[in-house]
């Protein structure tokens, strides 16, 4: 037993020579590895790139839909931003119509002072008469009556046809019929002016049909403006009503009427001014002393 452990204590005390000889042999500088080195390096490095190939490709595969999924909600963030961008836009651009829209209104009111505007915004447009009549927000408690012309910035679009105490309906120049007429006419600088009837909307030449009653020494051209003449006493003069599109005689030729494009759009308008037209004070003497 004793033999069997000086034996082992000598085989031990050997291979601690041996593995201290190898690793000084390791360490020293050399140029060439010893061909065991050469084998283990070898079969090293074949067995790490065994192993390294698939074990890439399979954290490749998780890291590119790891990557897929932040693009995605990134995109998706992008698309809400992008969204919110386009909504912004569309309100500012709102705004500004709406800006645009109450300067000239503003600008109007100023322009109308012999008359008294009220200021009034459409809050509303019948589904089945959409061309012909909108609802606004001022009746009979704001000083709003039965045919009280209707204007934009651009020009007339209407007149009051009926109220309640808070709102009004508007008759859209473009549901007028043989029943609702204006009185209009031509100005002429060098020439008398031509008068007519604003009779009925033409739903086929999408004209307003002015007939023409007396009619000026200058032959009416494209172009020439038609406004409210005052005549009947029930519209303001000087209101624009449209443009003269073209001029068709009747089958005798005895009269003429006169296709007019309307100076308003009809189909987008917000905000209205109701022209209640300004008559003398009874009470008061015209040359400007009181009656006793």
């Amino acid at each position: 037993m004793q033999f069997l452990r000086k034996k082992r204590l000598f085989i031990l005390l050997i291979g601690v020579i041996l593995f201290v000889t190898l690793i000084g042999f390791s360490l020293k500088d050399r140029k060439e590895l010893s061909l065991p080195e050469r084998f283990i390096n070898d079969t090293v490095g074949w067995v790490q790139s065994v192993i390294h190939k698939p074990i890439k490709y399979v954290a490749d595969f998780f890291y590119n839909i790891d990557d897929m999924r932040n693009t995605y909600d990134e995109n998706q963030i992008l698309k809400e931003k992008l969204a919110e961008y386009k909504s912004l836009i569309y309100e500012a651009q709102e705004l500004k119509k709406d800006n645009d829209e109450l300067q000239k209104i503003i600008d109007k009111t100023d322009s109308i002072r012999d008359y008294n505007p009220i200021q009034a915004t459409v809050i509303a447009r019948s589904p089945e008469r959409w061309i012909d009549q909108v609802t606004i927000n001022k009746g009979k408690k704001n000083g709003v009556k039965p045919n009280m012309a209707v204007i934009t910035a651009e020009g007339m679009i209407g007149k009051i046809q009926s109220t309640s105490d808070f709102t009004s309906t508007v008759q859209l120049l473009t549901g007028f019929d043989q029943f609702n007429r204006i009185s209009a006419t031509i100005p002429r600088e060098d020439a008398k002016d031509t008068f007519g009837l604003i009779e009925e909307y033409d739903k086929k030449t999408h004209s307003l049909l002015f007939r023409i009653i007396e009619e000026s020494d200058k032959e009416l051209k494209k172009g020439d403006m038609v406004f409210s003449s005052g005549l009947g006493g029930v519209f303001p003069s000087g209101l624009p009503i449209g443009t003269v599109k073209d001029v068709i005689p009747d089958q005798y030729s005895l009269t003429k009427t006169a296709l007019v494009e309307p100076a308003a759009n009809m189909y987008e308008m917000n905000h209205v001014i109701v022209v209640a037209r300004t008559l003398p004070n009874p009470d008061e003497d015209t040359s400007g002393e009181d009656k006793k």
